[in-house]
């Protein structure tokens, strides 16, 4: 335990020493929050899953062709003359089938396979979004930590000061050991909230750590966000443009297709077959046909899927209705953050110029007998409170402004403009749509690419 301390406070006191080497700013942290993301890895695979259901289901598409090779022995237990008792006879068979009419289905079946794709792809922009805002935070917090351990570090400094000159004046008779003890109480307190703040700063270091993908090397300036929409223009924004929402509604664009495609399923089927095999002695013979059927009773199986078809995309119309919902609240609750942190900041500051007035004024009136002690760490602890209160308003304020950004669906590498290789998503998708088999240029160009990835 004692090393696992050791080591936390090794690393806080290497963070306060940063400055000195290269800080971080915040869109350094951001980029490296977007390289290093496990998480956007994962939702980028089920991405590139989703666009294999396209490529299979164009497949479904497409000639199949299957081969196989039988072999049987045959026993004759009273063989004819000339006859042996037991043969063997073995067939090499290639048979082909390709549908040529299913009422739609399986063009229903690529364009609801595609929605799904473009609902993914909305999925991963909402991630996207969630892991920047996460480094923001982690970046911000751990700014906010870093001056809240300095903060301390000098009230503690301040207030040692504060005993050394009470004990001074106890010597000479001007104040009574009271006076002390107060000065020493709140120096015990200063302390316990200094190992708070260091405690603190460790926590948000091994935050920031596992958001962003690597330690903080100090903390630069950040800045909000600029925000220059109305309330009214950002819900308006975020109804059309918000992930979450876009998602919704491809999936409701693929319930609607599969109603359809539920729907053909009780129209005929067309295909057509063909074969050809030979067996051990060469005899060659080939077949080729059109197979036309179709459902007459299914026990109702057919209808009920319909209706379970029709059921869910009630349920995703339901699931637009709430997530737009949904979106307005969390760009109103994301305003009224900016706007709180915003006004906390106006006031700390005006807080900050009085409180120090006062403190100097306290002091001075101290040093004269016409103060206390305990006036003047009464004083001290205000122009504290104050400075503290700006410092987490300030931080609050550029985590309130890209929440706003969050809210509206604009948290991306893309608008953030980040210095980072940004995924494409249609890059996998235009080599796996057309359904490429293994050995076509295509296809080997899928295998590179998950290659890449695996190594990566």
């Amino acid at each position: 335990m004692r090393r696992s301390a050791v080591a936390g406070m090794a690393m806080i006191m290497a963070l306060l020493a940063a400055p000195v080497a290269k800080a971080d700013n915040l869109v350094d942290a951001l980029a490296a929050t977007y390289t290093n993301s496990g998480l956007l890895n994962q939702n980028r695979a089920l991405l590139r899953a989703a666009d294999e259901g396209v490529a299979q289901s164009v497949a479904a598409t497409l000639p199949v062709i299957n081969w196989s090779i039988s072999t049987a022995r045959n026993f004759n237990s009273a063989p004819q003359l000339g006859q042996p008792n037991t043969t063997t006879a073995t067939t090499a068979r290639i048979a082909a089938s390709l549908t040529l009419y299913d009422g739609g289905s399986n063009r229903l079946a690529i364009e609801a396979q595609k929605e799904l794709v473009l609902s993914t792809r909305q999925s991963l922009r909402g991630v996207e979004q969630d892991v920047l805002l996460r480094g923001v935070q982690a970046y911000m917090n751990v700014r906010r930590e870093r001056e809240f351990v300095e903060l301390r570090q000098n009230n503690l400094r301040l207030i040692t000061q504060e005993l050394q000159a009470a004990r001074d004046r106890f010597e000479v008779g001007e104040i009574t050991r009271t006076d002390v003890s107060l000065a020493e109480a709140r120096l015990a307190a200063s302390q316990s909230l200094l190992a708070a703040a260091q405690g603190n700063l460790t926590i948000a270091i091994e935050e920031y750590t596992a958001a962003v993908g690597r330690a903080p090397s100090g903390a630069g300036n950040a800045t909000a966000a600029p925000v220059s929409q109305s309330l009214a223009e950002a819900k308006a924004f975020a109804v059309r443009n918000h992930p979450a929402i876009l998602e919704v509604q491809h999936s409701v664009a693929a319930a609607e297709l599969n109603i359809q495609r539920g729907e053909a399923a009780i129209r005929p089927n067309l295909s057509l077959d063909t074969s050809v095999s030979v067996n051990d002695n060469f005899d060659e013979s080939a077949q080729i046909g059109l197979t036309l059927g179709g459902p007459i009773y299914a026990g109702g199986s057919i209808s009920s899927q319909v209706r379970q078809l029709q059921a869910n995309r009630d349920a995703a119309r339901s699931g637009l209705h709430l997530a737009r919902i949904g979106i307005e609240q969390q760009v109103g609750n994301a305003y009224a953050a900016l706007q709180v942190a915003r006004a906390s900041r106006q006031a700390s500051e005006q807080q900050i110029s009085a409180a120090r007035v006062a403190f100097e004024g306290v002091r001075e009136e101290a040093a004269l007998g016409a103060r206390t002690t305990l006036d003047t760490l009464n004083a001290e602890q205000e122009l504290l409170d104050a400075q503290a209160n700006r410092i987490s308003a300030q931080v609050d304020e550029v985590i309130a402004s890209y929440a706003v950004l969050s809210a509206m669906g604009l948290m991306t590498a893309e608008h953030l403009r980040l210095p980072v290789q940004q995924y494409d998503v249609n890059a996998y998708y235009d080599l796996a749509k057309t359904s490429p088999t293994a050995t076509s240029s295509r296809g080997q160009a899928l295998d590179r690419v998950l290659e890449a990835i695996g190594r990566d």
